[in-house]
């Protein structure tokens, strides 16, 4: 079956060799019977994910059969057998944990991704450029993600650290980050932060009103893949980390607000 693929990378004649260069490794790639390869992906990477999966399977003929939730989640779960062939983690600690454990293969771990944060509400108006709605009276309930589970979660809580700030309460943690959107979306929290990702998509909030915080006040998200040992078999599987490292794969994760 001929597949499609067209890179979105300039106009300049090194751009135009370099998307036919990667237009050719995967067709010559091409296996005569399609795979469908198992992801795991960390729940802040869902709508970008999806995007991906739709010009790999495009470019490739393969399907990618994608799971969204918490990266500790799917740690304990590839643990005890579950049978994903990749995952795309929220941070670098739990690729790194799978290969020393042997349940990952070695040297396969790429940071594809550098979150970002950002303190969010579904009301226009109500946060402001620079964060300042943190230092008044909380016009609500301030959601989080669970810092001990969440690597958003963790750069939370660092940058409430940073800012000196006392909740009084009125923070709620969520298990996740996707829980956190669902509390803030839902109105059961008036703000709270999330992932620049899930709020954000070509240059612009998709609603509401929104501080990107800046990344001097938390460590850096890094988010790695890796090739887990259910997908060493795969050539699919090696097939998609590779195009995660392609310029239009990186161009359309940018469009979402995360860093190269």
């Amino acid at each position: 079956m001929a597949a499609q693929f067209s890179l979105c990378v300039g106009s300049s004649p090194i751009a135009r060799r370099i998307g036919l260069m990667l237009s050719a490794a995967l067709l010559l790639a091409l296996p005569s019977r399609a795979q469908q390869v198992q992801v795991a992906v960390a729940a802040n990477f869902a709508a970008p994910a999806k995007a991906l999966a739709a010009q790999f399977e495009q470019a490739s003929g393969h399907k990618l059969a994608l799971s969204f939730g918490a990266t500790g989640q799917f740690y304990a779960q590839i643990r005890n057998g579950a049978p994903f062939a990749v995952l795309l983690a929220a941070d670098e600690e739990t690729p790194e944990k799978l290969q020393a454990q042997g349940l990952a293969v070695a040297g396969t771990g790429q940071t594809y991704a550098t979150g970002r944060l950002v303190l969010w509400s579904k009301q226009a108006g109500l946060v402001d450029g620079q964060g300042h709605v943190l230092r008044a009276p909380l016009p609500g309930r301030l959601a989080l993600a669970d810092p001990r589970l969440s690597p958003y979660g963790r750069a939370s809580a660092e940058v409430i650290a940073a800012l000196g700030l006392t909740l009084r309460g009125q923070a709620v943690e969520a298990a996740h980050i996707g829980q956190t959107y669902q509390f803030i979306a839902s109105g059961n929290a008036a703000l709270g932060f999330v992932a620049l990702s899930q709020v954000y998509e070509n240059g612009r909030l998709r609603e509401g009103s929104g501080w990107i915080v800046p990344e001097s006040l938390h460590k850096p998200i890094r988010q790695q893949a890796v090739l887990l040992r259910a997908g060493s078999g795969q050539p699919a599987a090696a097939q998609f980390l590779s195009y995660l490292r392609s310029a239009q794969a990186q161009a359309l994760v940018a469009s979402y607000g995360y860093s190269p």
